[in-house]
């Protein structure tokens, strides 16, 4: 049995991640001096030190085929970094998907990166930019 499709996909997933809500929104969005979710992570932490969690959350469709022919990622992301060489847990919303508005999914990792600060006994820092949810 081969794992080779099942990989791609979730690399797939990851790639079109870090691609928000898309160039026309990312670019609408910067359009109006704001910097997305991710520019502002790599602003706040010490440089290369954030390590995401749950980058592939989100909706995927398949086609007939049992390809994947979209993916909608959480409009969320979280994980840890450092400040100054010290230990935190990052959160923000990313706007250039639905607004930042959250769903079930995007809520449920809400409370993830609650868990792991509390858990880790880590400070957590959000960044807000959402329309609700």
């Amino acid at each position: 049995m081969s794992w080779e499709k099942d990989v791609e996909d979730l690399r797939r997933r990851q790639r079109l991640a870090q691609e928000m809500g898309g160039a026309e929104r990312v670019a609408k969005h910067r359009s109006l001096g704001k910097l997305t979710v991710r520019e502002r992570v790599d602003a706040l932490l010490d440089a290369g030190s954030f390590h995401e969690v749950g980058s592939i959350t989100g909706s995927a469709e398949y086609g007939s085929d049992g390809e994947m022919v979209s993916f909608t990622p959480v409009p969320f992301i979280f994980g840890r970094g450092l400040i100054d060489g010290r230990p935190v847990v990052v959160a923000g919303d990313d706007f250039t998907v639905r607004g930042g508005s959250a769903d079930f999914a995007g809520k449920r990792k809400q409370e993830v990166a609650e868990q792991m600060a509390r858990e880790l006994r880590l400070p957590i820092i959000r960044l807000l930019d959402g329309s609700g949810g």
